[in-house]
């Protein structure tokens, strides 16, 4: 299946870099979309009527306000449609891409590293061949999961914003070494390299995490005071409350 990217930013080069083919892509920019074909081959098509003809699918990676604008420039001449756009529920896709396959997906940054995992909106009504397609295409850059729509910003908001959240947790904990003598960059080894390490035994362990905690937790041993510390500091409030922060659920 061959892909137009209509929008060349970072969730667009995310994934054309996981995905590692030459790529169809257009932006506002131009020269965004050429610095991206540039990169990982393809081309940077003139105008998103163009991309469309040339595309197997088009993916839109735009902004959500340009959904019906895009959707006038490309009219007729889209087979099949992907939307990345956040907030832009499935049947809004849809009324602006009448008659033809419309999926909506919603990856989140690691794809770049093919470890990004891939929501995808459960649709009743899909073209089979063409969602399959899309999916087998997704699942290169990491797990694909499928769920019903109404679970998506939840879903979303644990997977989408947590790199930043992480970033913030390795960049504290480098702090605190450096802040106790460590050079910064023996530090985020340290840390960086114990994350993805923790991430896999997670998984190896079934997602159980409890499981995880209590291996490497001595009664009143080091880990256990660290514990303590980070759950009197209010490290699973925090969470929450990022959480709802970006539900938009009042605190």
């Amino acid at each position: 299946m061959r892909l137009g990217l209509i929008g060349s930013g970072n969730m667009a080069r995310a994934m054309a870099r996981g995905w590692g083919d030459p790529v169809l892509c257009t932006d506002v920019l131009p020269a965004r979309a050429r610095a991206l074909a540039a990169e990982v081959g393809g081309e940077a098509v003139e105008t998103n009527g163009q991309l469309a003809e040339q595309a197997e699918a088009v993916v839109l990676c735009h902004k959500p306000a340009q959904l019906e604008a895009v959707a006038a420039e490309v009219a007729g001449r889209a087979r099949g449609v992907v939307s990345i756009l956040g907030g832009v529920p499935l049947e809004a896709v849809k009324h602006a891409y009448p008659d033809i396959p419309a999926v909506r997906m919603l990856p989140s940054t690691p794809v770049e590293v093919n470890r990004g995992v891939c929501l995808h909106a459960r649709d009743g009504e899909e073209d089979e061949a063409f969602t399959r397609a899309v999916i087998e295409r997704f699942d290169r850059l990491g797990p694909v999961v499928t769920l019903d729509e109404e679970q998506l910003d939840t879903a979303m908001g644990l997977m989408s914003n947590a790199p930043a959240y992480y970033a913030l947790v390795a960049e504290a904990q480098v702090d605190a070494g450096v802040r106790r003598g460590l050079p910064a960059d023996l530090a985020a080894e340290l840390v960086v390299g114990t994350m993805g390490g923790s991430a896999e035994l997670i998984r190896r362990r079934g997602m159980d995490t409890l499981a995880v905690r209590r291996e490497v937790t001595s009664p009143g041993g080091s880990t256990a005071r660290g514990l303590a510390a980070l759950e009197r500091h209010g490290v699973r409030t925090a969470f929450d409350a990022a959480l709802a922060g970006v539900l938009g659920e009042q605190a």
